[in-house]
């Protein structure tokens, strides 16, 4: 095992003394002194916590110039908005971190009729749309989410302080594989949580709900995920997943287009929405960020909006429900079957 995975390893340990040494001096009276007990194990950790750090930042510290973006499928249909861009900056959410030099993060951002589902075109003019019918001939989306909200949630200074994922557009919308792959990674055990979208709210993220994540690991920072190999040394990562929502396992194969799982709040959020990143390995600790570009798309910049059509409406093959909604038969979520025999979480 190298010195960069012992040392998260020892530093989560060290927490754990800590907080068990702190702990006992409250319940009982520990034999020596208190700079033996408290102190010392603090700054252990507090070195450990360092060393960490600067070793993840090491590790994922881009070598040489960047290398030409890899084009892939948008990994949505709709219309969505770009956050936290690598077309504005680089690394993009500040660390190159978990491979995340080139990440975006994008919001769904509808115009829809009222009662419309959430993830398709809305009837408004659309911002730099996917054209090309050749981007995903053979999508499969899977079944849409139920009637969301037309529009998203603005931050709120006080009040109110969280909202629930479902006031939230992009909650519950599909994700599609962005070529064909295989899946190396897929986890959507972890609970979906309230918004954070508040100034009291966010306060708690940042000063003890990351923190915490952070010491604990990858897999809490982005939530719910899937890790696609992309064939060639390239990896693509969908975090925040929805609970419960994965159609996929690990060794599965998939084609460009196919659903894959849901748009979640889960991991290190302020809101339902897709984390998106290339890298250069499936393991997040380990991986360099490799830039990306989506077909039809490019790299939206912050802020920006843009829409991605259905294959359908382009001139492509209908997706599977589409299909039964032509042919007269009852999608499989409006016949109360599960997809795929797994059900969504809430």
């Amino acid at each position: 095992m190298s010195v960069r995975r012992v040392v998260p390893i020892a530093m989560r340990l060290s927490w754990l003394v800590l907080i068990a040494l702190a702990t006992g001096e409250f319940v009982t009276d520990l034999p020596g002194p208190g700079w033996a007990t408290t102190l010392l194990p603090a700054l252990v950790v507090l070195a450990l916590m360092v060393a960490t750090m600067s070793l993840q930042a090491r590790a994922a510290a881009p070598r040489g110039e960047p290398g030409p973006p890899v084009e892939v499928a948008p990994p949505v249909t709709g219309r969505w908005k770009a956050l936290n861009s690598p077309a504005d900056k680089v690394p993009s959410h500040g660390t190159h971190a978990y491979g995340q030099t080139y990440a975006i993060d994008i919001v769904a951002e509808p115009e829809t009729a009222e009662g419309e589902a959430p993830g398709r075109p809305g009837a408004g003019p659309a911002t730099r749309p996917a054209a090309d019918p050749a981007t995903r001939p053979q999508a499969e989306p899977g079944p849409r989410p139920e009637a969301g909200p037309v529009t998203r949630p603005a931050f709120r200074l006080f009040w109110p302080v969280f909202r629930r994922n479902r006031a939230f557009p992009a909650f519950g919308a599909p994700l599609l594989a962005v070529a064909d792959a295989t899946v190396v990674v897929a986890s959507d055990g972890q609970r979906d949580h309230l918004s954070r979208n508040s100034l009291p709210a966010l306060a708690y993220l940042m000063l003890a709900e990351a923190p915490v994540r952070s010491i604990v690991g990858a897999h809490r920072i982005i939530g719910n995920h899937v890790i696609l190999d992309l064939g060639g040394g390239t990896y693509a990562v969908y975090a925040h997943l929805r609970r419960g929502s994965l159609r996929v396992r690990a060794g599965d194969r998939v084609r460009a287009g196919q659903g894959i799982g849901r748009v979640g709040n889960s991991g290190n959020t302020t809101e339902p929405h897709l984390h998106f990143h290339l890298m250069d390995g499936p393991d997040p600790d380990a991986a360099r960020g490799v830039p990306f570009t989506w077909r039809g798309v490019g790299v939206p910049a912050d802020g920006e909006t843009f829409t991605v059509v259905e294959p359908e409406e382009r001139g492509g093959q209908p997706t599977e429900e589409q299909a039964e909604k032509q042919a007269g038969r009852p999608t499989e979520q409006q016949a109360g079957r599960p997809v795929e025999g797994r059900a969504a979480g809430s």
